[in-house]
């Protein structure tokens, strides 16, 4: 019995520690003096493992200082979100969107044309669940990070075809971004942005996707390892977009399958979010940033949502996620939510053998 309670004061300790290690707060008296809000902006340059010359360190403490002010001033207010101090607590919002919500979804629809006309195969599905999680039904993988790269599309489509593939198969696959972004370059263009269906157009053209680990991710513009391009290990049949702006439909989607999703991530409140159902209406329709619906629900005082992945790491948000409003009175959704869904379509089954590596290594990795 000994060694079993010094085993569980062991886990509980290590438990403490990892908790205190992801978490980054402030209390009020943080913000009575320049001194502390420094003593404070030195902590959370530790915590972050932020490095800055002095220079630099006094323009982001200016920034810092202003994120803080708001953070804090948003959290005093009844709404049903809440702010936090992350890893960009001394970007300005102008930076921040730059780096993290740089894709231009709505540009590259500019450029590309309007959206092609597709069929919608869960047009006259009725009797939808009131809520849905495919992290509980095992069709997500963990919360990835994108880094300073727009390379959001990427992410936003890889979480598609992981969650049909496992719907499919019952195998869920982490399957590769670097691949988009290195090889997928006739319309998108990699850490500059692209959109989803285009890349699930590629995925289908090329036979297939290899896996995150056979070719991982580095959160920058590489040449394509033709090797590795053509080692197919998930295959996908085409994709569909959901109509556009229907909200219903987009649901009809998501009861069935993870749908790939264009948003507006702008504003401080989206930058910040910690937790709850983000209904801010700071963001609008200039679609910015690639993301995954994996999910909905409603809230114990009625409030609907959709369950939404991110690619901006486990720190940011509900340990990588939010929940965006479900059914808000603006077209198109909160923060343009359906105006660009699009999901892929799976029917054949996965190559048993990669066409240029040996089929041990990849049964490894499955």
């Amino acid at each position: 019995m000994m060694g079993i309670s010094r085993v569980v004061l062991v886990v509980f300790s290590l438990v403490l520690i990892l908790g205190l290690v992801e978490s980054f707060d402030y209390h009020e008296k943080d913000l009575e003096s320049e001194e502390r809000l420094w003593d404070l902006y030195e902590r959370w340059r530790s915590h972050h493992r932020v490095s800055r010359d002095l220079k630099e360190k006094h323009k982001r403490f200016n920034v810092f200082r202003a994120n803080v002010q708001h953070v804090h001033e948003t959290n005093k207010l009844d709404k049903p979100y809440k702010l936090k101090l992350n890893k960009f607590a001394d970007m300005t919002s102008h930076e921040f969107k730059s780096s993290y919500a740089g894709s231009r979804v709505k540009h590259y629809r500019m450029l590309h044309g309007p959206r092609k006309t597709t069929s919608f195969m869960y047009e006259n599905v009725r009797d939808l669940p009131a809520s849905i999680d495919w992290r509980k039904k095992g069709a997500v993988t963990s919360v990835k990070d994108q880094g300073q790269c727009g390379s959001c599309w990427a992410f936003s489509t890889i979480v598609g075809v992981e969650g049909i593939n496992q719907i499919k198969t019952n195998k869920l696959v982490s399957l590769s971004e670097q691949e988009l972004v290195d090889c997928d370059n006739t319309d998108n263009q990699g850490c500059n942005g692209g959109l989803m269906e285009n890349a699930l157009e590629f995925i289908k053209q090329n036979g297939g996707i290899t896996t995150e680990q056979d070719y991982p991710y580095v959160a920058e513009d590489g040449t394509c390892d033709a090797n590795k391009e053509n080692a197919h290990v998930v295959t996908i049949d085409g994709h569909e977009m959901v109509p556009a702006g229907d909200e219903e439909a987009l649901m009809k989607a998501v009861a069935h399958q993870p749908v790939s999703v264009a948003i507006d991530a702008e504003g401080t409140d989206f930058q910040f979010y910690s937790e709850g159902v983000f209904t801010s209406p700071e963001c609008g329709k200039e679609l910015d940033h690639g993301v995954a619906i994996v999910g909905y629900g409603t809230t114990l005082d009625g409030t609907k949502y959709w369950i939404v992945k991110n690619s901006w790491g486990p720190e940011w948000g509900e340990k990588g996620y939010i929940r965006i409003e479900r059914g808000a009175r603006t077209k198109g959704g909160l923060c343009g939510i359906a105006l660009e869904a699009s999901y892929p379509l799976k029917s054949s089954p996965n190559p048993t053998k990669p066409r240029t590596r040996s089929s041990s290594s990849i049964k490894d990795e499955l």
